[in-house]
């Protein structure tokens, strides 16, 4: 049923019950139409409730409604302490109500919030004997080096993967654009690849985070709250990441790692591709793609040379060689 109709129901029925209790008990039209009013304004209250509900946790419910319970035992032990020194009873029901409200309130805090931490110990306890490597997210996905990383077997552990990315996944393959749709169908073929693996889990994580829009906000809330680290090769949300304090496994990162070292001093013989920007540079790259600028190298262009490795600079981009045609 849709949420307005089920709201409108609920809201229109309470004022009914209203104005037939107003009515069954004094039969004036006065006090039908305030008891109306009140009906109608405790079912805005009750949908409200509702909602609230519904986007609550059940840990963090359960919780909240024994404090409450634990906050009105405590506040009627106290109030029966302090009854016998009020005289007048219109006092002795303030104090009351008084002690009551606040009782309830920070016991309704107090369960609520310490229900969240034994949810999270429970499930901290229910994954100690599980390691998980990491959250994919839609980009390391698509990108598709993750699964040659799992085929080689250094990667041993669950990978988990949220809804909201699936969704989102989802949606690039059923894109009209077709760069995307190819994109999307890819990611979901690299996925299926992951799975055929025995020695690599995937596990679907249905938590989702209603009040964020953003994927990258909700890998990030995710990661916080189950202290799994986040598998991608998104620049920005490695950034976003580290500001939060998220522990972050960037397949760019590791790509650029397990490049060869080349030194300084070191010889290489490599085919210059094309001119460089500066007069006399050619250009050349390694079997794993490292530029190397080669000086001197332009009259290369086209055929094999050996070079004087000069000089490395390691970029967050990725590493590039400096070198020196040998005549």
């Amino acid at each position: 049923m849709p949420d307005r109709v089920v709201s409108t129901v609920i809201v229109v029925s309470c004022a009914l019950f209203g104005g037939l209790i107003g009515h069954s008990l004094s039969g004036s039209v006065e006090w039908t139409s305030v008891s109306s009013a009140l009906g109608f304004l405790v079912g805005l209250g009750v949908r409200a409730a509702q909602r609230i509900w519904l986007r609550m946790e059940v840990e963090r419910f359960l919780g909240g409604a024994a404090g409450t319970l634990a906050g009105s035992i405590l506040a009627f032990i106290i109030y029966s302490g302090v009854a016998g020194r009020i005289e007048s009873a219109e006092t002795a029901v303030g104090v009351y109500g008084l002690i009551t409200v606040t009782c309830c309130l920070v016991g309704m805090e107090l369960g609520s919030s310490k229900a969240k931490e034994l949810a999270r110990a429970r499930t901290k306890r229910a994954r100690d004997g599980t390691y998980v490597a990491g959250i994919l997210d839609t980009s390391v996905i698509i990108d598709g080096r993750i699964a040659d990383v799992c085929d080689t077997g250094f990667l041993n552990g669950d990978l988990v993967i949220p809804e909201f990315v699936l969704k989102e996944l989802q949606a690039i393959a059923d894109s009209a654009e077709t760069t995307k749709r190819t994109r999307g169908r890819r990611g979901l073929d690299i996925l299926n690849r992951i799975r055929k693996q025995s020695h690599i889990n995937i596990s679907i994580e249905s938590k989702d985070f209603p009040g964020i829009k953003e994927v990258d906000q909700k890998l990030i809330a995710l990661a916080k709250e189950t202290s799994y680290p986040i598998l991608t090769n998104d620049f920005n949300l490695n950034k976003v990441a580290e500001v939060h304090s998220v522990q972050v496994l960037n397949m760019n990162q590791l790509a650029n790692a397990l490049k060869p070292i080349v030194l300084p001093g070191e010889y290489v013989r490599i085919q210059i591709l094309k001119e460089g920007k500066e007069p006399g540079q050619g250009i050349a790259y390694l079997d794993d793609g490292t530029m190397v600028v080669v000086d001197q190298g332009r009259k290369f262009v086209g055929r094999f040379a050996e070079a004087t490795v000069t000089s490395v600079l390691q970029t967050p981009a990725g590493r590039m060689i400096f070198a020196s045609a040998r005549d």
